[in-house]
C-alpha cells in the first residue's frame, strides 16, 4: 500500500504541478519581449540534457557538505543549517518530486506553444471588442484551444513520470527499505538487489496493467476529441 501511495503522489505531484507551471510560462514565452528567442533556447535545456546528468547536478549540489545549492539555501536563511536532502525519505521524496517537474516543464511548455500558436487572432480580438478581460479571454477563449495539447502533453508525461526510473534510481536509491519507493523503483530493487526474477516480471506485468489502466481512465475523462468535434 506504501508503495502504490507513493507511486500516486509522485506521478500526480509531478504532472499537475509541471502542467500549472507550464500553462504559465507558455503563455509568458508566447508574448513578445526583448531576448525571447534566448529564453526560449534556455527552457529547452533541461529536456534537452541527459536526465542522469540534470539528477547528478541536484545531487551533489544539495550535498550537505560540499553542496553549493544547500550552502546558498543556507546563506539566504531558508535553512537555519545544511540538509541531507537525500540522506532522509520525505526529503529525498520531495526533492525527487522537484527534479522530476523540473526536467517536465521543456517539453509540456513547448508543446503548449503550439497550441497557442493555433488560436485565431480574430477569436481573441472579438472576445476583446465583447469586454473580456484577460482573466475571462485566459479562461473562456484560450484554454478551450488548448485542450487537444493539454491532453497530449499530460498523458506523455503521466507515461514518462511513472517509468522514470532515472531520477527516483539516484535520489532515493541509496536509502535502506522501501519507504520511497514506486512500482517501478521496486521492480528494479527485488531484481537487482533480491534476484527475484520471478517477482520483478510480477510487478512488470503490474505497471503495464497500471499504465493502461490510468490511460484508458484519463481518456475517457478528458474526451480528446471533444475540442475537434465541437
Amino acid at each position: 500500500p506504501t508503495v502504490l501511495l507513493n507511486t500516486f503522489i509522485w506521478v500526480a505531484s509531478v504532472v499537475i504541478v509541471q502542467l500549472v507551471i507550464s500553462l504559465w510560462l507558455a503563455q509568458f514565452l508566447n508574448s513578445q519581449f526583448p531576448g525571447r528567442r534566448w529564453v526560449r533556447i534556455a527552457v529547452l535545456i533541461p529536456w534537452a540534457a541527459s536526465v542522469v546528468m540534470t539528477t547528478m547536478v541536484f545531487v551533489y549540489g544539495l550535498d550537505p557538505y560540499y553542496g553549493i545549492m544547500n550552502r546558498f539555501l543556507v546563506d539566504v536563511h531558508i535553512l537555519a543549517a545544511p540538509l541531507g536532502f537525500t540522506q532522509e525519505p520525505v526529503p529525498a521524496f520531495i526533492t525527487a518530486i522537484a527534479i522530476g517537474i523540473f526536467i517536465s516543464v521543456p517539453f509540456t511548455t513547448y508543446v503548449l506553444l503550439a497550441g497557442l500558436a493555433g488560436v485565431p487572432p480574430e477569436v481573441l480580438e472579438a472576445a476583446s471588442v465583447d469586454g473580456a478581460g484577460r482573466a475571462r479571454m485566459y479562461f473562456s477563449v484560450i484554454l478551450p484551444y488548448l485542450r487537444g495539447a493539454i491532453v497530449l502533453s499530460t498523458l506523455i508525461n503521466v507515461i514518462n513520470t511513472f517509468n522514470n526510473l532515472p531520477v527516483l534510481k539516484l535520489i532515493t536509491g541509496s536509502l535502506p527499505g522501501y519507504p520511497d519507493d514506486t512500482t517501478t523503483t521496486l521492480m528494479f530493487k527485488i531484481l537487482q538487489g533480491e534476484h527475484n526474477i520471478g517477482v520483478a516480471s510480477a510487478l512488470a506485468a503490474v505497471n503495464f496493467i497500471i499504465v493502461l489502466v490510468v490511460v484508458a481512465i484519463y481518456l475517457v475523462a478528458a474526451k480528446p476529441m471533444k475540442a475537434v468535434e465541437s
